[in-house]
């Protein structure tokens, strides 16, 4: 008999079980650059939207080297302006570019807390693939403006505020599909990788958005819209919720077992009269596994109850009184005013500074998001590693902020030096942002105390992300009020909200430091 080859062999050394959730992994993966891929050309077509045209108008205009200046430009029709795309062709260009932003982020942040609570109460699949199609919709609408000729600065917002609200579909729902196939063992790294979706969307938004930018700029929303909505019919042909909802190797799987790196270990049975009384957080390292402590969590009995048949979902207060939830929240306010004030105004930044075209600025600033893929498995690796989510995070806002600083300096002295603060900052700032989004909202929505109730994992991620949506709303309206006075005091203003972010996750941090201690003497005797 011939020995098996060797690609085979690898194939087949792996579980049903392990499939099943490398599958899932890949598809709510590729879903979720989908949402961020349409996101993303708002950004890269501002620079076409406002053109700086006041040299094309003089080389236009001049009839003569004595009255050049004197001449005043002459009134063209809407899709022939020099200056870029009217309305947004006049002097307060950033103020209309930044209402736009802050349409789109308020719609997001107010429709997140809703998303959650109705997410729970529908199918995951039929939810996230609605979601999307009209995700689709709202997006390709936006491109249509160029096509129609449209230049009504309502029609634009109108079209982000949809967009916005729409979009909420898509992040509770593929955090809870991770958050179900995967525990908490490498839950840190393993999330870490995930969320690169994140970074790999905005830069296939800037490169597609990038392609049509300077020659018919309404493909740049009407592709990305496309996209997400053919991701939409794969969602709905693929997409499994739960691993309760599939047969695996002849059994179901059920709450009774475990599935860590592929292996099943055997869960022990709770008392159901006994199943509030779970280990406080508030005595042990927060979000820790160990099991060294002893005391009934304090959420009331009514909570327990309608988590306790694993149906109905949580209370809203419920979610928010898990130890840790408002921290986070708070915190990640911060952590995403930053993350999406690049986001939204890095492409007009370089373009200013390094006085490039709306597509290479668009292009440079995905290095932005490659470092952010960096920062965000490098953030769970360590976070895994020592336990500690809260310090991690603390750390890594802790360096950020003077790193944002360097940045303002550094980015006006050259190519190279914007290439390389651009990855470093990238790193450091979305690496917060992407623990707590992830592996920290997992672990808060699967609290011991809601008693492996997955329906509160929608709900706890909704108020961790609704609440961070707040600061990604503030950021872009912030630097748009602040960038006529300079730059410089867009990155005050950032370097402040790291500092924010921080504070709100010192009693955390105290918490995890203290904790190993007391435990470390708890063992001892």
């Amino acid at each position: 008999m011939a020995e098996l080859p060797p690609g085979i062999h690898l194939i087949t050394s792996f579980t049903r079980d392990q499939w099943y959730r490398a599958f899932t992994f890949v598809l709510t993966f590729m879903l979720y650059v989908s949402f961020h891929l349409s996101r993303k050309p708002i950004s890269i077509v501002k620079g076409e939207l406002h053109k700086h045209c006041i040299v094309l108008q003089y080389v236009e205009h001049k009839t003569s080297t004595e009255n050049a200046i004197h001449i005043q430009p002459v009134k063209t029709t809407f899709n022939e302006s020099h200056c870029g795309w009217e309305p947004f062709d006049k002097s307060n260009y950033k103020q209309l570019l930044g209402a736009m932003d802050y349409s789109f982020l308020c719609a997001y942040a107010v429709g997140m807390y809703l998303s959650g609570i109705i997410g729970e109460r529908l199918p995951i699949r039929y939810y996230l693939t609605g979601g999307m199609f009209a995700s689709g919709l709202f997006t390709a609408m936006f491109g249509l403006g160029y096509f129609y000729n449209i230049h009504n600065l309502w029609f634009y917002i109108v079209a982000q505020i949809a967009n916005g609200l729409v979009q909420t579909t898509g992040w509770p729902s593929v955090v809870t599909c991770i958050g179900n196939w995967f525990g908490k063992g490498r839950r840190g790294l393993i999330m870490g990788l995930w969320n690169s979706h994140t970074s790999v969307g905005n830069i296939l938004g800037s490169l597609i958005a990038g392609y049509w930018v300077s020659t018919c700029w309404g493909l740049s929303f009407v592709v990305p819209g496309i996209i997400i909505s053919v991701m939409g019919i794969v969602c709905f042909l693929f997409l499994i919720e739960h691993p309760k909802d599939i047969n695996s190797t002849g059994t179901s799987f059920d709450n009774s077992k475990s599935y860590m790196n592929g292996l099943k270990t055997q869960k022990p049975k709770l008392n159901p009269k006994k199943a509030c009384s779970f280990q406080d957080p508030e005595m042990q390292c927060l979000l820790s596994v160990d099991e060294n402590y002893k005391k009934p969590l304090s959420l009331n009995n009514d909570v327990c109850e309608k988590s306790e048949n694993g149906k109905s979902a949580i209370s809203f207060t419920g979610a928010l009184r898990i130890p840790g939830v408002v921290e986070f929240s708070l915190c990640l306010l911060f952590a995403k005013l930053v993350s999406y004030t690049f986001l939204f105004w890095l492409p007009l930044y370089i373009t200013n500074v390094e006085h490039l075209d709306a597509k290479k600025a668009g292009d440079l600033s995905t290095l932005f998001d490659v470092g952010g893929i960096f920062g965000g498995i490098l953030a769970g690796m360590i976070s895994d590693r020592l336990k500690k989510r809260a310090s991690t995070c603390g750390m890594m806002l802790l360096i950020a902020a003077p790193t944002l600083y360097i940045f303002s300096t550094i980015s006006k002295m050259g190519f190279e030096a914007t290439v390389v603060m651009l990855l470093i900052c990238g790193a450091l700032v979305n690496g917060p942002y992407a623990l707590i989004t992830t592996a920290v909202s997992a672990d808060l929505g699967t609290h011991k105390s809601l008693k492996g109730n997955a329906r509160a994992l929608s709900t706890v991620t909704a108020i961790i992300d609704g609440t961070g949506s707040v600061g990604a709303a503030l950021g872009p309206l912030l630097a748009g009020l602040l960038s006529p006075s300079g730059w410089n005091n867009v990155f005050y203003m950032l370097i402040a909200a790291d500092a924010c972010a921080l504070l709100f996750l010192l009693r955390l941090i105290q918490k995890e430091l203290r904790c190993r201690m007391d435990q470390t003497l708890f063992k001892e005797h």
